[in-house]
């Protein structure tokens, strides 16, 4: 999945260098490509926010505008944070009644639990030129589909712990993934003289995932619960503008 949304991407970037145009953003609404990195801080909700607390994203992607403001492209994102909840009870079976994994020296184990997945979206919107510099700058309507997977990432330190390492690490790991779709509102800033470029949005995301592992090692059974999660984003982008300066000077022959 992940492959064919870079793939996908590619060819989309590789277009908009094609029919990318000189233009004026100044005085009238153009088409032009956007490519785009982004950060977002994200709240969860639904199943997700008995799992793990706030978290963060980096991302990138592409937006290609058109002379009447709408907005096709895609996007896809790193997910990842520090706040799992219940994560001594993940490992009581191999812990012992204080709570710590002897690792292969005898000593006790350092693990540290954290959040780790993406997501991937095809998205489209509009621009709606509000309180804007230009025709091209203004308020932004985006909605989109997709696809997102999360898990709990446990990392021992030293990797001196068999218990979980390899194949055993992913028994306790938690694997789902699914659709999902996004929605948001936001505001886009594109400079005329084209130094500064930006963008910022509240961002919902609603995914309906599956566990993908066929046994949970803590409870000896396979997990057939389905999640219903939501994240709450809140999102800056940097972006670049992929069109040419309209030339100052004509030439007649």
């Amino acid at each position: 999945m992940y492959r064919r949304f870079t793939l996908s991407f590619t060819a989309l970037l590789l277009l908009s260098s094609m029919v990318s145009a000189q233009v004026n953003i100044r005085d009238s609404v153009i088409s032009t490509s956007l490519v785009y990195a982004t950060y977002g801080y994200q709240f969860p909700g639904g199943d997700l926010a008995k799992r793990f607390g706030s978290n963060s994203s980096i991302g990138g992607g592409f937006l290609f505008k058109t002379k009447h403001n709408w907005l096709f492209g895609a996007e896809g994102n790193y997910l990842f944070g520090q706040s799992v909840y219940n994560s001594d009870a993940l490992i009581k079976g191999i812990a012992t009644k204080e709570g710590f994994v002897i690792d292969g020296n005898g000593y006790m184990a350092d693990i540290v639990f954290y959040e780790a997945g993406y997501n991937a979206f095809f998205k489209f919107g509009k621009v709606i030129p509000l309180l804007a510099p230009n025709p091209n700058s203004g308020f932004t309507l985006l909605a989109g589909a997709g696809y997102m997977q999360d898990k709990i990432r446990i990392h021992e330190i030293g990797n001196t712990a068999p218990q979980l390492n390899g194949d055993y690490n992913k028994g306790y790991d938690r694997l789902n993934g699914g659709i999902a779709v996004t929605g948001a509102l936001g505001y886009m800033y594109l400079s005329n003289t084209r130094l500064l470029n930006f963008s910022v949005s509240f961002e919902f995301t609603q995914a309906w995932t599956n566990p993908y592992r066929e046994r949970d090692f803590d409870t000896g059974k396979k997990d057939t619960q389905k999640l219903n999660s939501q994240y709450y984003t809140i999102k800056v982008f940097w972006m670049i503008p992929l069109y040419r300066r309209t030339p100052k000077e004509f030439y007649y022959y």
